[in-house]
């Protein structure tokens, strides 16, 4: 976005709603007459539709949502996707950060192919692709703030137009996630392929402000048995339910690395993935044929953290800096359309 645009439609917007729900009272105030109210009230002003930025504008996409595939440029696609990715309270470079971060991914998606075929370049669902909410549905969601928090996703992607986070000149797999546990991951301590630019990185995560960063799950000896065993048919769990888990190796925020499951060594994302915890930094006790994991973070704790990219914000971090901190050895910067 153009800081100066964003200026405007804040100014504009501020007047309409001060001309809508406060012209009784400055009218009093003048002398005026006050016209009695006849009638429903009137809807909320409502933003003129986003125009995107030079660059992101010039890239068009065929989003699948559901089974209809919606005909988008790239900045109104992104809008909708930081409405559903990010909370509109958080700061604006944060929210700059993710908005750089999802087009980097989409760009990154039409250079590899996506998963769609001649269908789509990229969906809206939050396990394949990213996440995207229309703005109807947000303006719902905000109530009374749906202008400004609006107006303030508009200009994340804005400001951020064509800027994409770049290693050797080309889109990275920007992944990112909710919150870790003070430390990011290693693409490799999750998935099976490490990338250099997915590298642990401390993140200044304010753990007692962030919803649900401390969580925990229990299981009773049965229900743990049928998942473990589905997900490791080979692990031996015929013993104690205090034998079924041993030897975790964690990084030095805590996160599993790995872990013996019935005798079977696996990544500690795996258990996550299995158990359906929050994440992969848990620990675990037994109590009377039961096991509870206490959890801490959310998500895969690979790449951008989104509580961790705000607090940075707080801090007065750009979101440049933000994104090279997360993302190893980057660039920020426009990137070339024609090559995919």
């Amino acid at each position: 976005m153009t800081r100066d645009t964003a200026r405007q439609a804040i100014g504009i917007s501020a007047l309409l709603l001060a001309v809508l729900f406060l012209a009784p009272l400055s009218w009093a105030l003048k002398g005026g007459e006050e016209k009695p109210a006849e009638g429903p009230e009137e809807e909320e002003t409502r933003l003129p539709p986003f125009e995107s930025g030079a660059l992101d504008g010039d890239t068009k996409l065929k989003v699948l949502d559901g089974e209809r595939v919606l005909e988008l440029d790239l900045g109104t696609y992104l809008v909708g996707v930081v409405r559903a990715e990010m909370p509109a309270s958080f700061e604006l470079e944060a929210l700059k950060a993710q908005a750089a971060a999802a087009r980097t991914y989409t760009l990154y998606k039409l250079r590899a192919g996506g998963n769609h075929g001649d269908t789509a370049d990229i969906c809206t669902d939050s396990t394949c692709c990213q996440a995207y909410l229309d703005e109807e549905t947000a303006r719902a969601n905000w109530g009374a703030q749906a202008n400004e928090n609006e107006l303030k996703i508009q200009r994340a992607v804005k400001e951020t137009d064509g800027q994409a986070v770049l290693y050797g000149g080309a889109p990275i797999l920007a992944v990112f996630h909710s919150s870790s546990a003070g430390l990011t991951r290693n693409a490799g301590q999750v998935w099976q392929e490490d990338l250099p630019y997915l590298q642990a990185v401390s993140s200044p995560e304010a753990g007692e402000a962030i919803p649900n960063y401390y969580s925990s799950k229990e299981f009773t000896k049965e229900t743990l048995k049928e998942k473990l065993q589905a997900a490791w048919p080979d692990a031996d769990l015929t013993g104690a339910v205090s034998d079924w888990l041993a030897n975790p190796v964690t990084d030095t925020a805590g996160s599993v690395t790995t872990v013996s499951v019935g005798g079977v060594t696996v990544k500690g994302a795996q258990v996550r993935s299995a158990l359906g915890l929050r994440s992969a930094c848990f620990e675990w006790e037994e109590a009377d044929g039961k096991i509870t994991f206490y959890v801490t973070g959310y998500g895969h704790g690979v790449g951008l953290s989104q509580y961790g990219a705000n607090r940075m914000a707080q801090q007065g971090s750009g979101y440049q800096e933000i994104l090279t901190h997360y993302y190893t050895g980057v660039t920020v910067g426009p990137c070339g359309r024609d090559e995919k």
